[in-house]
């Protein structure tokens, strides 16, 4: 099934419902990265979690950043993705395994930790990005995302994202969230259900690996609520506008003495695009390039 991500209304507009499959996504990421189980599932986690919050942004070149810091041997977690159904992320430390947890999953708490910080950066096309910052709950991602829900757009959710990680990689990746609309956030029965239905569920990825669909999925949940799902669902993808052109940008933000350097001791300069691994090579006629351009925008000015 081609990753994909579907929206939904139901109780008469009272709740927002998205649902998000990005299995061959996180596989991708587990491929450029070379990451560890427990380093794909917080990865894949988190970018499910980026697709699912830019899902309800308004300008087609809106963007969320996610950035989870804590005090686990992972380290960071970036993640960026937009409206388009694009997003791309790293981890620090890809390689970091631990035992599995309690209950027999991947300890993406553990790896993660649960003392630091969810910073996210909306940036809704106007070129004012905001951000809000959140303490970690458990550092498992969908109920950091999910307070942060709740603690700084003070909108009621449950999300549930997931990674299944098998022997031969990604066997399933997603999530959902749900979202009481201001219009039914006094209905406190409504809320309870939707609470109790959510905490029913037993995991995401158990359902895709099923074969339920997301569709199926919502059905159960919100079926005799007046479900409406929107006709068209949307594709999603691992994507990174990274280019060579890009990175010569950047290697001449560093300066003439540090590119003269480059030219003399390494004949060239190498650069690894931390979103998405893609390494890039430039000549050292390619740096002297850069040196010109330096000189003579300097005798310019």
């Amino acid at each position: 099934m081609a990753d994909r991500l579907i929206r939904a209304t139901a109780a008469d507009g009272g709740i927002r419902a998205v649902g998000v499959i990005t299995t061959r996504l996180t596989e991708e990421a587990r491929q450029r990265h070379d990451l560890s189980y427990v380093a794909t599932a917080a990865l894949g986690r988190t970018m499910s979690s980026g697709l699912l919050l830019a899902s309800s942004m308004k300008r087609p070149q809106s963007r969320v950043n996610i950035r989870v810091k804590g005090n686990g041997p992972l380290g960071g977690i970036l993640v960026d993705a937009g409206l388009d159904g694009t997003v791309r992320g790293y981890v620090d430390n890809p390689g970091v395994e631990l035992p599995p947890n309690q209950r027999g999953k991947l300890d993406v708490g553990g790896a993660v930790g649960a003392d630091g910080y969810l910073y996210v950066i909306r940036d809704v096309g106007y070129g004012y990005p905001y951000s809000s910052t959140v303490e970690l709950v458990s550092g498992e991602i969908g109920d950091d995302v999910a307070n942060y829900l709740v603690t700084s757009e003070q909108t009621p959710s449950a999300l549930v994202v997931g990674v299944f990680v098998g022997a031969g990689g990604v066997e399933a990746s997603g999530g959902l969230l749900l979202q009481v609309m201001p219009k039914a956030a006094r209905d406190e029965e409504l809320v309870a259900t939707l609470e109790q239905r959510v905490g029913q569920l037993r995991g995401f990825t158990p359902l895709l690996q099923a074969g339920k669909s997301l569709s199926d999925i919502l059905q159960e949940l919100l079926g005799d609520l007046g479900l409406e799902i929107l006709p068209e669902p949307q594709l999603v993808r691992f994507h990174c506008g990274c280019s060579s052109e890009r990175m010569l940008g950047a290697l001449k933000l560093l300066g003439e003495a540090e590119l003269q350097d480059m030219i003399e001791k390494d004949n060239g300069a190498e650069a690894t695009c931390h979103f998405c691994g893609e390494v890039y090579n430039a000549t050292e006629e390619q740096l002297a390039e850069l040196i010109h351009d330096l000189q003579t925008n300097s005798s310019v000015n």
